[in-house]
Parts: structure tokens; C-alpha cells; sequence
């Protein structure tokens, strides 16, 4: 039996795997071990085991940092933004990919456009200010609707080619509505595709920062990132009590993504297939 040969150029794709995941995990273990120690110890910035486990460093952040009240607003703009966004832009791609006419073309990429332009926040927040949704969850929810509309439709239209259109016929010749023939027939083929998009909205409207920021005012609507922002604000030299409370916005995009993250990868590639 011949021995295989380890070539110099393996071995160095391996170093660089192995350097670009430290890169990665060596911060993020970092924030979570300083996030138990005391405030002097998470001062030096190292990567040593804490001398006593401060637990309640997670208390005091529930308690000071009104941690659960931005998480309650981003689970609030997170979750009803992107359902309502995959929703309607599933029924959307739906449409478009089965009745394929100039409109139906022109309508497509109008909307996938917006993939290219960035968001105006200034025109945005007079917008607000004429439809009295300034300083309203209301909408904030809007805005993260609207903003992800062609992401999603870019990623589902291209799906909906792969379902056979003999699901539709069959689903017709049963006497199926239009709205079953969708949610009975079409929607669960595009379950992969619908799922990652709904992961990848997720993880955008809970990371964003910029659109709070400029369309709320009022503490009491602002999401987990301004929570954070304020609470590095007040607390400059509590790097422990900082590091406990970025893992605790961590934790909720963490346990969605372990979730979903079948649907992920066989998502994404679905939908490049065609397009």
C-alpha cells in the first residue's frame, strides 16, 4: 500500500485555515471569558480563566444596562419585519416567476435595484414626518420591511424556477384558489430558500444600527444595539460589564442561526441556479 504524499501546498492552505479561524474565534473567546471576570481583571485585556467567576455580572447588566427592553424591541422589529418580508416577497417572487411578461420583467428588476442604492435616511425621515411615523414601532417595522424586499425577491424569484410548474397545474385541476395553490403547493417547496432569507434578514434588522438611530428618538423604542451604544456610553472602563452584555445581544442570532442553519447553505445554492 503506497503511502500518500502530503503536498507543501496542502499544508499551507491548512496554516492559513487554521490563522484565519483563530482570528476569528480568539476575539470572540475573549469577550466571553472577560464578561466573568472582575472590573480589574477585564481591564488587561488577556486571555486568561477569570480567579472567581462573576456571574453576576449578567444580573447587573439585566438590572442597569435595560438590556431586556432592547431585546424585546429588536425580537419586535426582527421578527415581524422579516416574516412580513419573506411573506409578501414569496407571494411577489411567486407571481412574477410564473407570469413572466414585460410588466411582470420590468417590475422585477425595478425592485432588485435596490440591491445597488443605498438608503436615503434623509428623505426617509421627512417621509416619516409627513406620515407621522416618526418615534413609532410602527415605523421602524416598515422601514425593515421595505429594505429587504429585493434581497429576498433576488433570492425567491430565482427558487420559484426549480418547482415544477406541473405542481400548479395538478393543484388547478383540484380546484385549488390561487392563495391555496401558494400556501398548500409553493410555499412548502420553497421552505429552504424561505428560511434563509428569513435567517439572513434576521441577522441584519438585529445587527442594525444606523436605522434606529436615525428614525427614533425615545429610549423606550430603541432595539439591542442602541442599548449596547448607551450602555458603552455610560460604562467606558465596566469592560466586563460591556462583554456580558454584547454576549447576551449575541445569544438570541445564535440560537435562530444553529436553528436554521440546515436550511442555509442548500437555501442559497437553490437559488443561484438559475437566474
Amino acid at each position: 500500500m503506497k503511502r500518500r504524499k502530503i503536498k507543501p501546498s496542502s499544508i499551507i492552505k491548512q496554516i492559513v485555515c487554521i490563522l484565519l479561524t483563530l482570528i476569528v474565534l480568539v476575539p470572540c473567546y475573549m469577550v466571553v471569558i472577560n464578561s466573568f471576570k472582575t472590573r480589574s481583571e477585564s481591564a488587561r485585556m488577556n486571555l486568561r480563566f477569570p480567579d472567581v467567576w462573576q456571574f453576576s455580572n449578567y444580573l447587573d447588566v439585566i438590572q442597569k444596562a435595560n438590556l431586556l427592553k432592547g431585546l424585546l424591541n429588536s425580537l419586535l422589529y426582527a421578527g415581524v419585519a422579516t416574516f412580513l418580508g419573506v411573506m409578501l416577497c414569496a407571494m411577489a417572487s411567486f407571481v412574477l416567476s410564473r407570469n413572466r411578461t414585460k410588466i411582470n420583467n420590468f417590475i422585477y428588476y425595478f425592485i432588485i435595484c435596490g440591491l445597488f442604492f443605498p438608503v436615503n435616511y434623509v428623505t426617509l425621515v421627512r417621509v416619516f414626518q409627513w406620515f407621522h411615523l416618526t418615534n413609532t414601532r410602527l415605523g421602524i417595522i416598515v422601514v425593515y420591511t421595505a429594505m429587504m424586499i429585493p434581497f429576498c425577491v433576488f433570492t425567491i424569484y430565482s427558487f420559484v424556477e426549480t418547482v415544477p410548474k406541473s405542481m400548479d397545474e395538478a393543484a388547478i385541476l383540484d380546484g385549488a384558489s390561487p392563495m391555496q395553490m401558494f400556501f398548500m403547493v409553493a410555499a412548502p417547496m420553497m421552505k429552504p430558500t424561505l428560511v434563509t432569507c428569513f435567517i439572513l434578514e434576521f441577522m441584519g434588522v438585529w445587527n442594525d444600527f444606523m436605522t434606529p438611530l436615525y428614525l427614533s428618538t425615545k429610549s423606550n423604542l430603541f432595539p439591542v444595539t442602541m442599548s449596547v451604544y448607551q450602555f458603552f456610553g455610560r460604562n467606558t472602563s465596566y469592560w466586563n460589564m460591556i462583554f456580558a452584555d454584547i454576549v447576551m445581544t449575541v445569544i438570541p442570532v445564535l440560537i435562530i442561526y444553529a436553528v436554521g442553519q440546515k436550511y442555509l447553505v442548500s437555501g442559497t445554492n437553490a437559488g443561484a441556479v438559475k437566474g
